[in-house]
């Protein structure tokens, strides 16, 4: 561990602003590189010639990365200090983005996988270190605005990238392509696809130069190396005798939230055009959905930073924003009625699974203070725990598809209701849970 180190309560108030910019750079970074995978699956659906199973395969690739690579990344931390590690995370997005290069050159979707696998790990690492690291760069009181912070910059870069992205790897000639496909003689249709594949080679040799060069940068930058190791005379009696991370309930069952949350938030993005499909509305028209629910969202993340903490604990919000989702979940199944809004005209319902991004918004940022407090010198490992819970983002979707496949898009958010409610029980009673057993 770097002996410089400093605890977060010497930073001035310059050095913490100046840390805490830094690190929502990092965050829109995430969230560039994440959200594009929304376009991607089509993309690589129709450059690879796919089925929909396998094209989803993206998601799961980038994001079972976070459930692989999280605790190693803890270690790694741990070994290194945050801001050698970070280098790190970016030096392996950069491997990831610069993997496209030879997969788009053989059109082979399995080495695409592997760059995202790639991209994954290096965002596993950056994930473990600034999450914490944000949570403890101030007041714990503050932690869940600060977190919140974090997210309208993850957010607006989740809407600005696929429309970058479909700014430059498409064009306007690409319907009339993607239509003649099916006439195409097997060297034409090859030839075209080698071509659509191609263009991702510029734009992600430039990102992983990019990433490599960030990652430069960010070591060399004035973002304080932070001691977790050190522990307060409270938190070092109350960890007397701990020698695992799994003797920390209130962190475990901190990591089952996160994997529910993750997965309600992607399932709320990502169906919802389907969602709107079922509704015979087109997809040039339901395109927009996403964007919809992501701006609830970042409405819900500037509630957060008005309201936190003085008018509102941060406990509090977290237990508001469960108990809405749950209740947009019983709306979204039972509501119905045609509503014209916004232009589009649509059942009442859809508009709910909209509004589950307002009920996310501060679900994420609740949690983390809550599930890392306390932990001391296992807060690095304890972060990577809560990391992994990202690969509900693989995972939970595909729940939604299979009953989706079983019964109807709007009875397959069912899968949402039981989450919410695990979520609720964890803003009410799992954060003060300190121990297995119930013994006094």
């Amino acid at each position: 561990m770097n002996t410089m180190a400093i605890d977060a309560q010497q930073l001035s108030k310059r050095d913490t602003t100046i840390s805490i910019i830094l690190i929502g750079v990092m965050f829109f970074i995430f969230g560039f590189v994440s959200w594009v995978n929304s376009i991607l699956i089509p993309y690589f659906k129709i450059a690879c010639e796919l089925t929909s199973f396998q094209a989803y395969l993206v998601a799961f690739a980038f994001y079972i990365a976070y459930f692989i690579m999280s605790v190693p990344a803890s270690y790694l931390l741990k070994a290194f200090g945050f801001k050698k590690g970070m280098m790190v995370g970016f030096w392996a997005m950069a491997l990831g983005a610069f993997i496209f290069v030879p997969a788009a050159q053989t059109r082979t979707y399995s080495i695409f996988l592997t760059g995202l696998f790639t991209i994954g790990v290096g965002l596993s690492i950056l994930q473990t270190a600034a999450n914490p690291y944000i949570t403890i760069l101030g007041p714990k009181e503050r932690a869940a605005q600060r977190i919140s912070i974090m997210g309208i910059c993850n957010k607006a870069a989740g809407i600005l990238s696929p429309l970058v992205f479909a700014a430059v790897i498409l064009r306007p000639t690409d319907t009339d392509l993607f239509a003649q496909l099916g006439t195409m003689s097997e060297v034409e249709r090859g030839a075209a696809l080698d071509e659509l594949v191609r263009r991702v080679i510029v734009p992600y040799s430039v990102m992983g130069c990019f990433l490599f060069i960030l990652g430069v940068l960010v070591y060399l930058s004035p973002l304080p190396e932070l001691n977790t190791e050190q522990e307060t005379e409270e938190v070092a009696t109350a960890n007397a005798g701990k020698t695992s991370i799994l003797q920390f309930p209130h962190l475990m069952l901190g990591a089952v939230a996160i994997f529910v949350h993750v997965g309600t938030q992607v399932i709320a993005i990502d169906t919802i055009i389907g969602y709107a499909g079922s509704m015979n509305i087109s997809m040039l028209e339901a395109k927009v959905f996403p964007s919809y629910t992501l701006f609830c969202t970042i409405c819900g993340y500037l509630i957060g930073i008005v309201t936190i903490p003085r008018f509102i604990s941060q406990v509090n919000a977290l237990r508001v924003c469960t108990i809405l989702g749950a209740v947009f979940t019983l709306l979204i199944i039972f509501a119905k009625g045609t509503l014209t809004f916004l232009g589009h005209t649509a059942d009442v319902s859809i508009w709910f699974v909209v509004l589950l991004g307002l009920a996310n918004s501060l679900i994420w940022a609740g949690i983390w203070p809550l599930a890392i407090d306390g932990l001391g010198r296992f807060t690095k490992l304890g972060a990577s725990i809560l990391i992994m819970g990202l690969c509900g983002n693989a995972i939970m979707p595909m729940f939604y598809g299979y009953f989706a496949d079983q019964y109807d898009l709007r009875t397959a958010y069912w899968v949402l209701f039981p989450c919410y409610l695990y979520l609720v029980f964890y803003a009410v009673k799992g954060h003060q849970i300190r121990r297995w057993t119930l013994a006094p």
